[in-house]
């Protein structure tokens, strides 16, 4: 029997389904729907929000040229805390949506125990038991769960100030929020790295909601089987044989 949480979301997706599309050409498989893209591009809105506008408030006198974008430092400090919220909206509901797959498990142990061999380019394919999610990518979900947490509690008590928490509880969450920005934030740019370059084709994954058989089964060798019904090796393989023909 469905959870109340697996219902909702399924409706979620039911209902974005109707004002979206996503189109699966000839060579590719269904990645992500309109639900999870929209989340994912909400979730990535306010963080920069957010983070550009406590750019202006953190150092001023080095990022005062952020504040004029949200119109002016007092501004600035008005709606940092509201893109906060939205942020960590958006992105519990991701969580739920996300609940599921991004549980770890053994395949996931194995991934990051390969990571070296992944890094230097000596295999070509990811593990083969590697699933929908890979350990790196469900590491950098947690960490954006936990972080954005702590992010929340510490923006909480200096929302409300030393009448609220006290001035010794502000202080603390003044340098512990600075601090899970900063993690967070070379999280992001990490991932901005694999999403673009590092793996080609992943980009339109959170574009088109589509990608490539060929980033499926190189990244996703155990989800393409799944999806595909097909040995992600075996198409590997005949993918570079034909290659070598037309090189011919």
């Amino acid at each position: 029997m469905a959870t109340a949480v697996e219902r909702f979301d399924e409706k979620a997706r039911r209902t974005f389904d109707r004002f979206g599309r996503t189109e699966v050409y000839i060579g590719e498989l269904r990645r992500h729907p309109v639900y999870t893209r929209f989340l994912h591009w909400m979730v990535a809105l306010f963080f920069f929000l957010a983070l550009f506008s406590g750019f202006g408030i953190y150092a001023p006198w080095l990022f005062r040229w952020f504040t004029p974008i949200f119109g002016g430092g007092a501004l600035s400090r008005a709606m940092h805390p509201w893109f906060g919220v939205f942020f960590c909206f958006f992105f519990g509901l991701q969580t739920l949506n996300w609940l599921q797959p991004m549980r770890w498990t053994k395949a996931d142990s194995n991934w990051v125990g390969n990571l070296k061999t992944q890094v230097m380019g000596t295999e070509k394919l990811d593990p083969p038991d590697t699933g929908f999610f890979n350990g790196g990518q469900k590491l950098q979900f947690w960490e954006i769960v936990v972080g954005g947490i702590l992010l929340l509690i510490t923006g909480i008590i200096v929302w409300f100030g030393a009448r609220t928490f006290g001035r010794t509880a502000v202080a603390v969450s003044y340098v512990l929020h600075d601090i899970f920005a900063l993690i967070m934030l070379g999280g992001i740019f990490i991932h901005i790295y694999l999403s673009t370059f590092g793996e080609p084709g992943t980009f339109q994954a959170m574009t088109r909601g589509a990608v490539s058989e060929a980033w499926a089964w190189t990244f996703h060798p155990a989800w393409y089987k799944e999806v595909a019904g097909r040995d992600p090796r075996q198409a590997y393989e005949e993918a570079r044989r034909k290659m070598e023909v037309k090189s011919i």
